[in-house]
């Protein structure tokens, strides 16, 4: 079994976050590697365990080629550290928190990829999108429009290649039980060959 990439990507406020800290322990046993992204924003509002870095320093960095990927949404710049290329060819299974809109290029990048997008029905992101307090209600229902169309979408997908799709709208328990079921089902549920 060759090490895989496994993309996790989803609308905002469906618990991506929520998910990848909830598995983190269940994800050491299988080996999966869970990167750190780089984001720019400050780390105070970030709900993940990322690196919050001024626009110059991502700049810099991406300068250096310290980025595997890197895309920009929502006003801020996202980057997945290059540390996942050598975490790959050591045979270590990668999760990363993606960007649906930046998939294609993920897939044209790493071919094997695993998609897995988080998924929840639109009355329970809009509770935990005014819960946390970060949109305006005008941004709220753009959110919500935004998953609808995705929920829409990942009924089409088919073929190698297509994202899988994690139903978040239960419990964190539930979810990650739903993860780690699906990520056996597709080959990540043992240590990857070490070459």
């Amino acid at each position: 079994m060759q090490a895989r990439l496994i993309y996790l990507m989803g609308p905002s406020g469906a618990g991506k976050d929520s998910v990848i800290d909830a598995a983190r322990s269940r994800l050491a046993t299988i080996p999966v590697e869970v990167a750190r992204r780089v984001i720019t924003r400050s780390a105070e509002s970030i709900g993940e365990q990322a690196m919050g870095v001024s626009d110059e320093r991502f700049a810099a960095m991406q300068d250096a080629g310290d980025f595997a990927m890197n895309w920009q949404a929502n006003g801020h710049d996202y980057g997945i550290p290059v540390d996942i290329n050598r975490w790959l060819a050591q045979g270590r299974h990668v999760l990363v928190n993606g960007s649906r809109d930046y998939l294609p290029e993920a897939q044209r990048r790493y071919p094997d990829l695993l998609a897995v997008l988080v998924s929840v029905s639109s009355d329970v992101l809009r509770q935990r999108l005014i819960a946390r307090g970060r949109e305006s209600l005008q941004d709220i229902e753009s959110r919500l429009q935004r998953n609808e169309r995705l929920r829409s979408e990942a009924q089409q997908w088919q073929g190698q290649g297509a994202p899988q799709v994690l139903d978040n709208s239960g419990t964190l328990d539930q979810a990650v039980a739903a993860l780690i079921t699906l990520l056996s089902r597709h080959g990540v549920n043992a240590a990857a060959d070490r070459t």
